[in-house]
């Protein structure tokens, strides 16, 4: 089976693609394309795989990836890092040609952002944490410290858990509503009567707020396909004992 990789137009002009679970060598619970590192599969099926995602993306390019905190952290690379020397992060932005920025998912949003005429591109990481504290605008920052215009930035939200499959508690959503009571908006009330967030609609929200070029969101939810995404809720409510990640990468030409 080949890589299955999602593509948006907004991107088009840089290599980039959502890549999902399959054409992978992972086995068992893990089975396709997991390039987690932090999972318990085989190290070398790992970077088999993340060998294939990368080169299904934009072959001959380096793939650099962080070590991911849930924070609101953007660095930037200007070289590839070896893996045990990878900053702790949730983003990651560059101006060099070669170098496959790559974050990897399982139900979190993998973002990717380009200023295609400044040649400035971004992947960030954001779970509820990193969007709340501002991962999608230390992100643009980043860019615009090494020569990108906000103005000129899209960015594109690939798969991630969408609001019907993301029930949470009050206390989520009240963590929230103390940052800003018109947060409400992006919950609503699921069959069990417990709040929903949709994280995507959040992130869109930020990037709309941070005056962008366009941002869009695929609308892939990792929880209800399991046939195509890693997920780490669907995998913790089938009672497995580990769970697999999804990578999101994008390169300069």
């Amino acid at each position: 089976m080949s890589v299955e990789r999602f593509q948006s137009p907004l991107l088009k002009g840089v290599f980039h693609g959502f890549l999902g679970r399959r054409g992978g060598v992972s086995l068992g619970d893990l089975a396709g394309l997991n390039v987690g590192f932090g999972s318990n599969d085989d190290r070398v099926l790992v970077a088999e795989n993340r060998r294939r995602a990368s080169n299904s993306i934009a072959p001959g390019a380096a793939l650099v990836t962080v070590h991911q905190v849930h924070s609101a952290t953007a660095v930037v690379a200007a070289a590839p890092w070896p893996l045990d020397e990878r900053p702790h992060a949730d983003a990651l932005v560059t101006d060099r040609p070669g170098l496959l920025l790559g974050i990897v998912t399982a139900d979190c949003a993998p973002i990717l952002l380009a200023d295609r005429a400044s040649g400035v591109i971004g992947a960030a990481h954001a779970g509820w944490r990193g969007a709340l504290a501002g991962v999608a605008e230390k992100t643009i920052a980043a860019m615009e410290r090494i020569g990108a215009h906000r103005s000129n930035i899209k960015a594109i939200v690939g798969p991630c858990i969408a609001q019907a499959s993301y029930e949470v508690d009050d206390a989520f959503r009240d963590r929230f509503l103390a940052n800003d009571r018109a947060y409400v908006r992006f919950f609503t009330s699921g069959p069990a009567g417990k709040p929903h967030f949709d994280l995507p609609g959040f992130v869109l929200d930020r990037f709309a707020q941070a005056g962008i070029g366009g941002a869009e969101a695929l609308g892939l939810n990792t929880y209800a396909d399991p046939g195509a995404f890693y997920s780490y809720r669907r995998s913790t409510h089938l009672g497995e004992a580990d769970y697999g990640r999804q990578l999101s990468a994008i390169a300069l030409p």
